[in-house]
Formats: C-alpha cells, sequence, structure tokens
C-alpha cells in the first residue's frame, strides 16, 4: 500500500485512548457539508444561490446597509467546515427565500402540511426571515425571496473558516472542530477574541464500503480502529472477527478540517497525533465518493454524507458498543458517544461588537435555536439535535439583541 509521508511518532497508550476518548466523548467537545431539503450533496454555491466563494463584507463594521435606517442590512457571509455547512446552507436557503406562513413545507401551515416547530413559535403571521430579523430589531419586508438582510455560505475548511472570521473576511466562520485546536490557540485567546455559537452535534461516524459491509464488518473495537487509522493492520482478515480477505483501502480528511481534527483528538487523544492512511480529501463529499467506489474502504467523516454506499458501523469501547441507530440503547446519536463533536459558528469580538455578535448574526443564529430550527436544519440533515438546556445557554448568547 502506499501511504502518505507522515510516519508514526508516539503512539498514543491504550491507558491515554480511553481517558481521552472518554472525557473529550462526553463533553461533546470536538470535531470538522448540504443544500435545501436535507440532501447528502454538496455544492459550492451559497443559499442565495450565489458563487461558493466568500468575499470580504462590511460584517464587522457596523455600517448601515443602505436603507436609510442606521441599521446594518448589508449582507451576511459565512465560510468555513463541510460538515457544518448542509446546516448553514440549508438555514441559508430558507432564510433568502423568506417564505410566507400558508407555505406549510418550508414555513408555516396550510391544508397540507405544517412545518415541524411550528406550534411552538405561537404560529407567527410573518414570513420566515421577517419573523426572526423583526426578533433582533429588523424591519420586515414584506415581500417573498426579499430578506431583511441577504445571507449566502461558502465552502472551505474548519481552519479556514476560523481564519477568515478572525481576519474579518466573513461574518461568521463555520467549523466542526473548536477553534483552540484548529488555530492552536489558548482558551483565554479564544475568550478574547470570538464568540462560540455551537448550533448542533455530529455523532461523528467511522463508514466502510459496500464489500466491507456484505463481508460482514459491521462493528469494530475502538482499538481496531485506532490500529488501522495508525498503520499497524494491512489486510481485513489481521483485525480479529474479521473473516475478509481484503486491502485496507484507508481514507483520512484533509489535515486542518474539523473532521480530521476532531477524529484526532477524540480518537486518538490528541490533535496532532500521527496518522498513516492512503489518501486524504477535502471535503466529506469526496470521501463518500472514495468510499462508494473502493473496496476495502475505511473513512471517517460526518452523519450527514453517510448512505447504503457509504455505511456507519458499530464502535466498541471498552464493553460499550454504539450503534449507527437511533432507537438502540448505545447510539452514535448520543452525547455519551465518544466521537461525538459539537458543531460551531464563531463569531468575531470587536470594538462595535463587544459581546461578539451584531445584529445580523444574532437574527440569523436565532432562526437555529428555536425546535423548528434545530429539526429542520440540524435532525432533517442527520446531524444531532441539541438538548434544551444547551439551546438556552447558546440563546443567552444573543441576549444583548434578542429578548428571550
Amino acid at each position: 500500500m502506499t501511504r502518505e509521508s507522515e510516519r508514526l511518532g508516539d503512539r498514543v497508550s491504550r491507558r491515554e485512548f480511553l481517558v481521552a476518548s472518554g472525557t473529550v466523548g462526553v463533553a461533546g467537545l470536538a470535531g470538522c457539508g448540504g443544500s435545501q431539503g436535507g440532501s447528502n450533496t454538496e455544492s459550492a454555491s451559497g443559499g442565495d444561490g450565489g458563487g461558493g466563494e466568500s468575499t470580504p463584507t462590511q460584517s464587522q463594521s457596523g455600517s448601515s446597509g443602505g436603507d436609510g435606517s442606521g441599521v446594518d442590512t448589508s449582507l451576511l457571509n459565512a465560510e468555513g467546515s463541510s460538515t457544518v455547512y448542509p446546516i448553514s446552507n440549508k438555514g441559508s436557503s430558507y432564510w433568502n427565500s423568506n417564505a410566507p406562513p400558508s407555505d406549510g413545507e418550508y414555513w408555516g401551515s396550510n391544508d397540507e402540511s405544517t412545518v415541524p416547530g411550528w406550534e411552538a413559535l405561537g404560529e407567527p403571521d410573518m414570513l420566515i426571515a421577517d419573523y426572526f430579523a423583526s426578533q433582533a430589531g429588523f424591519e420586515p419586508s414584506g415581500q417573498r425571496s426579499d430578506p431583511p438582510f441577504p445571507t449566502t455560505v461558502g465552502l472551505s475548511h474548519s481552519g479556514t473558516g476560523c481564519e477568515a472570521v478572525v481576519d474579518g473576511l466573513v461574518d461568521i466562520g463555520n467549523s466542526s472542530g473548536p477553534i483552540t485546536a484548529e488555530l492552536d490557540w489558548s482558551e483565554e485567546r479564544r475568550d478574547e477574541e470570538v464568540v462560540d455559537h455551537v448550533v448542533g452535534r455530529d455523532g461523528q461516524p467511522v463508514v466502510v464500503s459496500g464489500d466491507v459491509s456484505d463481508a460482514g464488518v459491521t462493528q469494530l473495537t475502538g482499538e481496531q480502529v485506532r490500529a488501522i487509522f495508525q498503520g499497524e493492520v494491512e489486510n481485513w482478515n489481521e483485525l480479529d472477527g474479521v473473516d475478509y480477505d481484503q486491502e485496507l483501502f484507508v481514507i483520512g480528511r484533509a489535515e486542518g478540517s474539523g473532521t480530521d481534527t476532531a477524529f484526532r483528538l477524540n480518537m486518538l487523544g490528541d490533535a496532532d497525533a500521527a496518522m498513516d492512511v492512503d489518501t486524504r480529501q477535502g471535503q466529506n463529499q469526496q470521501v463518500a465518493q472514495l468510499v462508494s467506489q473502493n473496496d476495502g474502504a475505511i473513512a471517517y467523516m460526518a452523519l450527514a454524507f453517510t448512505s447504503d454506499q457509504v455505511r456507519p458501523i458499530g464502535i466498541d469501547f471498552e464493553g460499550t458498543l454504539y450503534e449507527p441507530d437511533r432507537d438502540a440503547e448505545n447510539t452514535i446519536f448520543d452525547s455519551e458517544y465518544p466521537l461525538n463533536r459539537d458543531l460551531h459558528m464563531y463569531t468575531k469580538i470587536t470594538e462595535d461588537t463587544p459581546s461578539g455578535t451584531d445584529q445580523r448574526e444574532a437574527a440569523f443564529m436565532n432562526m437555529f435555536l428555536t425546535e423548528f430550527g434545530q429539526t429542520v436544519f440540524v435532525e432533517d440533515v442527520n446531524y444531532i439535535p441539541l438538548p434544551t438546556a444547551d439551546i438556552e445557554a447558546e440563546r443567552e448568547k444573543l441576549s444583548d439583541w434578542i429578548d428571550y
């Protein structure tokens, strides 16, 4: 097998691995993207139908958007993680559509359907973006496809998204890894420069190709997974309990992606742990494609991109089997799963926004922190909704603009 040039450094001991995965997994710290309707495909286009390349805006200037009110109605843009992309981009698509309450499928209720979480919002008689923007003090437009301010989402990596928001190039930096790990920051620096908004969770799965699953490999131990990704195994039949003579094809995410950072941190015990893989891919979609097209494949990725051809497996951590089934006693869709990770939207603390979140950012992110938002933008794209206590904690970060 051809392996990347990076070789193994100090190995993580069994004890270090279990302590790291258990502690970090329960805390849900780490992690590294979707389109309207919860599709598992990625696009380079933002939610407004424009190109995926983010452009500098008036994001941190606090300047007027030109409507004469003194309120900033300029473009809000986000960039970063392909894992967070399905959430952020679907939200942007809904926002820019500014659908009326008579829709029933995307926003509101009619004779055919009612959008999830609609009743919990009090069944507002407003267009979707108008409703959430008005809660932050914006004047409603009253026009479909004409929100109080537009939004767009660019697709790159967690590290890129973190750098872009810190440099003031975007309003929101999407990341599936903590910025402390992505940029090698201390927690003190994080708290001084950005605000971390958690909008959902990903039970980061390990996936295998269809031939591997058909051969009976539906679960592995945590130690077996670690051994595979640190180059200690060449063929599937080298693993205890596996009767399949097929060379392993080990796929990793690009370094700098939150998915890679999270996997190293949660599975290998250190965000900089050495790995030995056959290839690395920049986006979840690319990983999914390789897994579906190659025999003997194994990879780590985001839940939103799993399928019948890219099948998540169960992982046994010290006698507890976490299964890829929401209804299982122990499931990868639970915060106790050691590879569970937070999905982040970072905003920048500036002189104009000492609380770290401006009026537009608060309006947009408020949409995700509702029963409606958690169902439509998180659960419907195969991620894990936040528990009520966490939603309330995240809302508190927006309280300068929104009175809950």
